[in-house]
Formats: structure tokens, C-alpha cells, sequence
């Protein structure tokens, strides 16, 4: 574990979600008959291993009562505050497939903290299935009172590959906490994270975390670039099986297949949910007081939608959650990107915004009719995650059927695939100075259309609004970014919430990606 880590990197490198959430999620209890059942459905998990075998494992634990894995813990790890637990450090000579000259090895998480449910990982060689050993002695400790002999097993694992430098293994990926992830491309830093699955995320009721409660790790052949996971997911609503083919690089891919097997029927399921931390930027720091000039993961939301319009929607900070859901049939897909890459778009040394990653999901195949669900959660700082996105199907995840979901995902630095389309440079919002009753909007556009349309082309701002008024619309070269810049003033009356659109367009049409943003006092 890097001693360089930061306290809200651990908070969302494994969990991506508050301490008392987790609390809520997976609060420690004693083991149960149920649970020794659950040991007997676990047959298979070793020996023989093929592409189906996760999947049968899944499919039989969701015809059972749900019993979580083991969290006890023994006295002196049982409350372990994060300084403890950042103090215990697994050792790099010990990680799996260390010194093989493979392109990958693989480390493991000690639990305690925040991480207390015992994760099964096994190794995958030659088609058979091994427990991965556990021994005190894999870790270094802080604190010698800490390390304790009993068989503890581990909390989760991360990836390593010289994904920056010949020869140096880095760590790339992480799996980590509830059924979250997260990865890094080549010269980047972590960010926002992935997880398996959602249930109920905004609900007034409360959300459901499945959790991945053990890996199938396959050895990859020498000077194979690829290394495949496999994840059992289960909750007491569902569970899964996941095959992750990972290909770290300049973009670091993930290959996903999912099957999913209902417990009980689900109306509120998320597909290939990302999370992530919005605190502000130029279009929302109304009640942040911060001398930097923003600070998030993620700065919008896009989507390619299944008729080909591409969608870009600015994030917030709300003083109330926001829900807001984008009907569509068949994405193309979907994202949290964070397209600023400059450092004076943050100025902070320390976190490095500008070098994290967008997340693209690009669905395999018809995923049918349903919606991209944006889930805005206020935050009073920068701790928390905030930002949650994901696919939710039309049709609700019925009890007893299996349900197949396959895309890939992108870790980089923007949307993989190019667009003629103009794009959205920034967001900024103020105050209009003889009208307190009034917002500024200013919007730039960069991108292709300006490399080659006539200097003598006619541009025009198209805007619309649910609710109040837009009004003196004014649209001006910016040479500074090669692009343009939009600006209007938007009156919302005695309106509460409003939706906001505009693009950019000449006399012959649209040239741009469509703006959406969503206004609240």
C-alpha cells in the first residue's frame, strides 16, 4: 500500500461512498447457519475452472437465502482508525506472480476499517481454481500490535503492471469495498470509481450495496498485455457474475460481462454504475468559499444516445438532492468526463484534478429502452462522493429470470471516439450586476466545426428553458480557445428548478454537442 495515500483516497479506492453508509451496508455480525449454507453453495469455486463457472455459482446463491460473509474480527484489529490501517502494508516481494516476468502481479488489502468482510480470492492456472494463501507475514505493520496470527483472509486486491515506466510495476486498478472499483491510464491519478451494481441509489428509503465477496484471478501468459478477473457479486436483493479483461494503457480498457440473477424484483437496478466527487467549479460555487478555482473528479455527464444526439450536462453541487433521468433506447453510451487537463484549471498540488480520468461506457449490444439516471447528492466538501450515474432498464429485474449485460469501459482522458461536433469548453455562471433576480450564463464551444468553416460564418446560440426567461443572447469569437463564447441572462421568476438547453448552430443547422443544465436557487 503506498504510504503516499490520502485519507479520501482510501475512503474511495475501496468504498467510493461515507463512512456511515458503509456502516449501514455491511454492519459486523456473527456467523450463522445461513452462512454455513452458503459455504456449501460455494461448490466449485475450486478445482476444475471455466468461463461458466462463476456463473453457476451465482445463479445458485440467488436460489438461496442471502447470507453475507464473514466480518469478525479479532480485538485487537476490530476498530482500526484509518492512520492504523493506512499502517499496514502489504510487501511488494510477496505479490502474486512477483519476480515471473509477467506484465502484471497482483497485491492484496488487509481488513479492518472500513473493510471488514472476508473476500475469497483465488488463482486461476492452467484451468484449475486454487485459494489464494493468506499469511501475516504478506503485510508489514506500523504498529507490531497489530498483526495478529489469526487466518483473516483479505478485504480486496490491486492490480500492478509498469503502465508508466519500463520495468517499474504501478499499480493501475483497484477492487476494493462494497462492489466498487476504479483504474488509472497512463500518467494519470485515481479518481472516480466504478462498481458492479446499483439498487436504489437516491431513494428516500435508502440504497442496497452488493458487494464482490470473491475473485477468480487467471495467470496471464508471458507477455500477454491483458489480465483477466472474475467477481461474484450478491446482495440480499441479487447476485452476478463478472469477467473483467483489463488492458491498461494510454487508455486503460475494461472488457465487462455480466449475468445477473434477482433475488427479488427490482425496479430501481443501476448497469455499470459510476461514481464520483463533484464540490465546484465556474458554474456552481455559490455556497463554497475555497481559494481554488474548482475541485471535482468530474465536471459533466454525456451521452451518446441511441438516435446519435450527443448530450452534455454539467454537474453541480445542490443544496437538495437532484435526481434527473435521460430517456433513450439502445445508448451508444455514456459517461463522467473531465475534460479540463490543465493545472491552473485547479491549482491544487496536492489532489491533481487535472489528472484524473473520464469514464466511458460503451454498452455491447441492444440494451433496450430505459434511462441514464444523474443522481446529484449534496456535499460540504470534497470528501464525499456525490456524483452518481448509471443505466436503469424500462423493464424491472424480475425474480428468478438471468439478465446479461456486456460493455466496455474506458479509463482516459476523454470520450474514446472523435466527433465533428463543436463541444462544450466551460460552464460559468454569475451574477448579473443590475439584476439580482437574474443569472449569467456563459458557455464556450471548441472542436472541429472552427477549424474549417469560413471566417465569415454566421454563428447563433439556440436556447430553451422549462421555466423563466432567457434574454439578451450574445454569441462572440474567443480566439483564446480557437472556439466561441455564448453568453444570455436567464430570469427564473418564482420558478424552483428549471431545464436549460442550448446549442450552437449556424444558418444551416446545429454544429454542436446540446448543453443541458439543470438550474435550482
Amino acid at each position: 500500500m503506498s504510504s503516499s495515500i490520502q485519507r479520501r483516497d482510501i475512503i474511495k479506492g475501496g468504498a467510493g461512498a461515507t463512512l456511515a453508509t458503509l456502516a449501514q451496508g455491511f454492519s459486523a455480525r456473527k456467523a450463522s447457519a445461513a452462512e454455513a449454507s452458503h459455504v456449501a453453495q460455494m461448490a466449485g469455486a475450486t478445482g476444475a475452472f471455466t468461463q461458466d463457472t462463476v456463473r453457476q455459482i451465482a445463479k445458485r446463491l440467488a436460489a438461496a437465502p442471502y447470507a453475507g460473509p464473514d466480518q469478525t474480527l479479532p480485538a485487537a484489529i476490530d476498530n482500526l482508525n484509518f492512520d492504523q490501517f493506512r499502517g499496514i502494508e502489504y510487501r511488494e516481494d510477496k505479490a502474486l506472480w512477483y519476480g515471473e516476468h509477467l506484465d502484471f502481479d497482483v497485491e492484496f488489502f488487509p481488513r479492518g476499517f472500513l473493510y471488514r468482510p472476508r473476500i475469497d480470492i483465488y488463482e486461476v492456472k492452467d484451468g484449475q481454481s486454487a485459494p489464494v494463501p493468506y499469511s501475516p507475514d504478506l503485510f508489514s505493520y506500523a504498529d507490531p500490535a497489530l498483526k495478529v496470527q489469526d487466518n483473516l483472509g483479505f478485504a480486496g486486491l490491486r492490480l500492478r503492471t509498469a503502465i508508466n515506466t519500463p520495468g517499474v510495476m504501478e499499480e493501475f486498478c483497484v477492487f476494493l469495498g462494497a462492489s466498487y472499483f476504479r483504474a488509472v491510464a497512463k500518467g494519470q491519478n485515481y479518481g472516480l470509481s466504478a462498481r458492479g451494481f446499483a439498487n436504489g441509489t437516491g431513494d428516500a428509503k435508502g440504497e442496497e450495496f452488493a458487494l464482490f465477496r470473491a475473485f477468480w484471478l487467471e495467470k496471464p501468459a508471458l507477455n500477454v498485455d491483458t489480465i483477466v478477473v472474475h467477481g461474484l457479486l450478491d446482495s440480499p436483493s441479487v447476485t452476478g457474475a463478472f469477467s473483467f479483461s483489463i488492458r491498461p494503457g494510454d487508455t486503460t480498457i475494461f472488457d465487462v460481462k455480466s449475468s445477473l440473477f434477482p433475488r427479488v424484483e427490482m425496479k430501481q437496478s443501476g448497469i455499470a454504475p459510476l461514481t464520483g466527487m463533484f464540490y465546484f467549479d465556474s458554474n456552481d460555487r455559490n455556497h463554497v468559499d475555497d481559494w481554488r478555482p474548482a475541485a471535482h473528479d468530474s465536471e459533466a455527464l454525456q451521452i451518446w444516445t441511441g438516435a446519435g444526439q450527443q448530450l452534455f450536462r454539467p454537474l453541480r453541487n445542490p443544496l437538495d438532492l437532484q435526481f434527473s433521468a435521460f430517456a433513450d433506447v439502445s445508448p451508444h453510451g455514456f459517461g463522467l468526463m473531465q475534460r479540463r487537463r490543465n493545472f491552473h484549471d485547479f491549482e491544487d498540488l496536492a489532489l491533481n484534478y487535472e489528472k484524473r480520468p473520464s469514464l466511458w461506457v460503451e454498452p455491447i449490444g441492444d440494451w433496450g429502452e430505459g434511462w441514464v439516471d444523474l443522481v446529484e447528492i449534496p456535499t460540504p466538501n470534497e470528501v464525499n462522493d456525490n456524483i452518481v450515474s448509471f443505466w436503469r432498464p424500462k423493464a424491472p429485474l424480475v425474480a428468478g429470470k438471468e439478465y446479461n449485460f456486456t460493455y466496455r469501459m474506458y479509463w482516459g482522458a476523454d470520450n474514446p471516439f472523435p466527433t465533428s461536433q463543436a463541444r462544450v469548453g466551460a460552464t460559468r455562471v454569475g451574477a448579473v450586476t443590475d439584476d439580482k433576480t437574474a443569472r449569467f450564463f456563459a458557455i464556450d464551444f471548441t472542436g472541429e466545426p472552427f477549424k474549417h468553416l469560413p471566417a465569415d460564418t454566421h454563428f447563433h446560440l439556440i436556447p430553451q428553458t422549462t421555466s423563466g426567461t432567457i434574454r439578451n443572447v450574445v454569441v462572440e469569437p474567443n480566439p483564446n480557445i480557437k472556439g466561441w463564447r455564448t453568453t444570455f441572462e436567464f430570469v427564473p421568476g418564482n420558478e424552483k428548478v428549471a431545464e436549460l438547453q442550448a446549442v450552437l448552430a449556424t444558418d444551416d443547422g446545429p454544429i454542436s454537442e446540446k448543453w443541458l443544465y439543470k438550474w435550482t436557487p
